[in-house]
This record gives structure tokens, sequence and C-alpha cells, in this order.
């Protein structure tokens, strides 16, 4: 499976804004849902300007290990989310994407699934 459709939607989550991995795979209807997505986005390629700091855990916590937990926080307070004790605010700073642009990307996902 590739993990395009989920980079193409993560990295429509603007600056300062957050979402879960389940949301994430509900949005894309991921067959494995939230591990899935993690997968994903654990498998980030390095240099494509994907925003991976932006996906966090369904309470809003970092479920990474260090080193990369660190730099995720401090990616996330670089744009002004505050981070604490490995939380942010939900309420406050999730994202939620619109239908059109996650239909587009379900659209390109049903193509490269079905060939």
């Amino acid at each position: 499976m590739s993990f395009d459709p989920v980079y193409k939607l993560v990295k429509q989550i603007p600056r300062g804004r957050v979402l879960t991995y389940g949301a994430l795979a509900r949005a894309l209807r991921l067959a494995g849902g939230a591990r899935t997505a993690g997968r994903a986005m654990g498998a980030t390629p390095r240099g494509k300007g994907i925003p991976w700091h932006r996906v966090l855990g369904a309470s809003g916590k970092i479920l990474i290990r260090e080193p990369y937990a660190s730099l995720q926080k401090k990616l996330l307070e670089s744009e002004g989310i505050p981070v604490v004790e490995s939380r942010i605010n939900l309420k406050k700073h999730l994202w939620t994407p619109p239908r059109n642009k996650v239909s587009a990307i379900k659209k390109t996902l049903r193509s490269v699934t079905h060939r």
C-alpha cells in the first residue's frame, strides 16, 4: 500500500493545528485505522515537506519515542502550540479537514488501490 494519500492530507494540516491518527484514518477510511496512520507517519520520507509532527494520539498526546518525541514537541511549540506533559489541547488546536479535499484524496486512494 502506498501512503501517498496520507501524506497528501497531512500536508494540508495548517500551521498551529493538529490531527489525530484516528481522525486521519477515518477521513481516508484507512484499513487498519489509527495503527495504519501511525505506520504511515513512521515511514514519512524526509525532505518532502510533510509536517509529521502535527499528527498525535487521540488524547492529544505525543506517542512517538525519543529522540523524535522531543523534536515533535519543539516543532509544535515553534508553531505556537503549547505542550504540557507531552499533551496538547485538542479542543483548541484540532483541525477538521474540509470534505472536498478529503474526497479528492479518497479518489486518488481508490485509483491507487484498484490497479
